[in-house]
């Protein structure tokens, strides 16, 4: 029987433990990247391949994250960020929000994470003129009202403690008009709460996607370098715990999208 439908990780799904699995996943996603920081990871997202394949144009150097990236553009495409300003929330190591400028075409790029190993990061690795960075707490934005003309948020809010409350920030920073691109997971045991928290946000939904088909084939095509980096930066006793909840074809994550365990979404919302 595959590990995400053993009666051990039934029990963990539930609401209580999901609870504190989050709080573990977020205090372990700070440290494990001061690690990978070291290899110049750029991206802590998981890989999306559309099948035919998106046929994104990249500069050589984007290359290795192709997989990455694509789940990042069938994110942000949604709507035309051409000339808009843009905030990202849970931008992580950058590569989201360095790819989003470069080839989409904002004015300026604004990404925020909690973070400050990854804000510190990001200043020193992405130096782009109109893309700056933030360290700062979703729940509270520190941005005035109708700062911006999207939010973008990928596989983040899933971690905040009062989600009800961030997409409320977000509705808060947009303008009229403006959208909430919004791609994230959730095990079985939190979907009906997810959706009925938004529901209940001063957003209203365009469009919403199940991507778990494309998740999986990104990381059976795109997930060795997650392994490679993790046996070069992680302690040996850890490196199979690490493993097994990285993105990688095989492991927990995996597992739970097979099994329709864990439920995976692209969103579009806009602020009337």
């Amino acid at each position: 029987m595959a590990q995400s439908t053993s009666i051990l990780d039934r029990v963990w799904q539930r609401p209580f433990f999901w609870k504190l699995n989050q709080r573990f996943a977020k205090y372990a996603y700070m440290i494990l990247t001061r690690w990978v920081s070291r290899d110049d990871v750029l991206f802590l997202n998981f890989a999306y391949e559309e099948d035919p394949p998106m046929g994104l144009e990249l500069e050589p150097a984007d290359e290795r994250d192709r997989g990455c990236i694509q789940l990042y553009h069938a994110t942000a495409s949604q709507v035309d960020l051409n000339g808009k300003k843009v905030l990202e929330v849970g931008c992580g190591h950058g590569g989201g929000a360095s790819y989003i400028k470069r080839y989409l075409g904002p004015a300026s790029y604004t990404g925020l994470d909690l973070n400050p190993s990854g804000i510190a990061f990001c200043k020193k690795r992405h130096t782009l003129q109109g893309l700056d960075f933030v360290q700062g707490d979703a729940q509270d934005l520190p941005f005035p009202d109708q700062s911006f003309d999207a939010v973008v948020n990928v596989e983040s809010a899933n971690y905040y403690p009062d989600q009800a409350a961030f997409f409320s920030e977000v509705a808060r920073v947009l303008r009229p008009g403006g959208a909430f691109l919004y791609t994230d997971c959730q095990p079985a045991a939190g979907v009906e709460v997810w959706e009925a928290t938004l529901a209940n946000a001063p957003l209203r939904k365009l469009s919403q996607r199940d991507i778990n088909a494309e998740t999986m084939r990104g990381m059976e095509m795109h997930s060795q370098h997650w392994v490679d980096t993790i046996d070069r930066r992680v302690p040996s006793f850890l490196r199979n715990t690490l493993r097994d909840g990285a993105p990688v074809a095989g492991g927990k994550h995996y597992q739970g999208l097979k099994a329709g365990t864990t439920t995976y979404r692209v969103h579009l919302f806009i602020k009337d």
